[in-house]
């Protein structure tokens, strides 16, 4: 054995061999894990009512088209994997060879990028197509993609997940909904879109509504006892001993305060234990799962804001500073404006004008970050717009000044 060898082998940075074992099966807690069905709760009826949507697939006709809605942590991308992994086995069982293709449309949001991302994605080794990676239109990784489907496959799947980050989704609708139809494919083709935005349809084309004729489900948030129930059920994520109940409730609650969101029910039980590991400590505590939680919170207004002019900013942690400092929840548009132009001035901007500012808590409110509302003043007084703070203020103002930009606020 070389030194070299020796060194790599004996390094203690990379060492498998830890005093403390917190996992055992961490993959249980990832977001793009899709569980068996006993692992799946409070999905019963939906799981039940997409599969008899698609079930046609499975004999060998075209499925119905299906979109979901739901906000985020809803389980719509979990039930549409979980179905679709389901319809593969139960055609194949019946010598049907039925794919699906699972896109992410935040990731591949152009036109091409998508038709490109499923052409090569259908296409595996036993195809005597060759799918280019670049170099062609639109158009020809579309005839890949019926070349594909028409030489491997008995039928296929395609979910679109987010499907309203997707640009020109109504071409990529219409394609796919009129496949089978214009003989471009001899086997079924079906659509199963999600969407976080209950009114997607209403920005379809009236041709794609009329192609697509999909059937319609909207998800429900997670209640406290289903969050907590999905945890239960991946608590041999940990070794045993490793986690009690008192942070798997704890995790589950802290969800359950943002529109029952299991995405973030597991994310936060992962990082407590991601946490108690970096600390060598022998137990997921419920003091892990608190700094899990705004860790959680922090990185996701990190994501949120990172598209933010300075500005929008600004009105952010305005806004975040009055509601640490008031006894108010919500406050008129003079109000932000006027800890607005403090904060400005501390920072040494030149402040916008009102309108620009009130244009700015719109989009703001927009992306459901802050909730503005006409409120009355009281009698005899009239109306008033008023702003109230979506997030955690604390968290808010914790994010905000992690912008080297802000440095006077700390």
């Amino acid at each position: 054995m070389s030194e070299k060898d020796e060194v790599t082998l004996g390094d203690d940075l990379f060492s498998t061999e830890r005093e403390n074992n917190i996992f055992e099966r961490k993959e249980l807690l990832k977001i793009s894990h899709v569980p068996d069905s006993d692992r799946i709760v409070g999905r019963t009826e939906e799981i039940e009512s997409v599969a008899e949507e698609i079930r046609p697939i499975t004999e060998g006709s075209p499925p119905n088209n299906v979109i979901i809605y739901g906000k985020t942590g809803t389980g719509k991308s979990l039930v549409a994997r979980h179905v679709t992994d389901r319809a593969k086995d139960a055609a194949n069982s019946r010598d049907l060879n039925v794919e699906k293709v699972y896109v992410d449309c935040s990731q591949h949001n152009t036109h091409t990028a998508t038709i490109k991302y499923i052409a090569r994605d259908l296409n595996t080794g036993s195809s005597s197509i060759s799918v280019p990676r670049s170099g062609i239109g639109t158009s020809d990784y579309y005839e890949y993609t019926w070349e594909v489907v028409n030489e491997l496959y008995d039928g296929v799947i395609v979910i679109l997940d987010e499907i309203d980050k997707l640009e020109e989704g109504n071409e990529v609708l219409m394609q796919f909904s009129r496949a089978n139809e214009t003989s471009k494919v001899d086997s079924p083709v079906g659509i199963m879109g999600i969407s976080n935005k209950i009114g997607y349809r209403d920005e379809m084309g009236q041709r794609v509504k009329s192609s697509l004729q999909e059937r319609e489900f909207i998800f429900d948030p997670y209640d406290a006892n289903q969050l907590r129930s999905i945890l239960e059920n991946r608590k041999d994520a940990f070794v045993e001993g490793a986690v009690e109940d008192g942070p798997v409730q704890l995790s589950a609650a802290l969800a359950a305060q943002e529109h029952g969101d299991a995405r973030k029910a597991l994310e936060i039980l992962l990082m407590a234990g991601e946490l108690a590991e970096r600390s060598e400590d022998e137990n997921v505590t419920e003091d892990h799962v608190r700094e899990a939680r705004e860790w959680a919170e922090m990185k996701r207004m990190e994501e949120l804001l990172d598209g933010f002019t300075t500005h929008a900013k600004v009105i952010l942690y305005a806004l975040a500073r009055l509601t640490d400092r008031s006894k108010e929840d919500s406050f008129t548009t003079t109000n932000v404006y006027e800890n607005y132009e403090t904060v400005t001035e501390t920072v040494d901007m030149d402040s916008l004008s009102k309108q620009r500012v009130y244009e700015l808590l719109d989009e703001l409110g927009f992306l459901g970050v802050i909730n503005s509302e006409k409120k009355g003043m009281g009698r005899g007084k009239g109306v008033s717009l008023k702003h109230e703070l979506n997030k955690d203020p604390d968290i808010v103002k914790k994010t905000v000044l992690k912008d080297s930009r802000f440095e006077n606020l700390r």
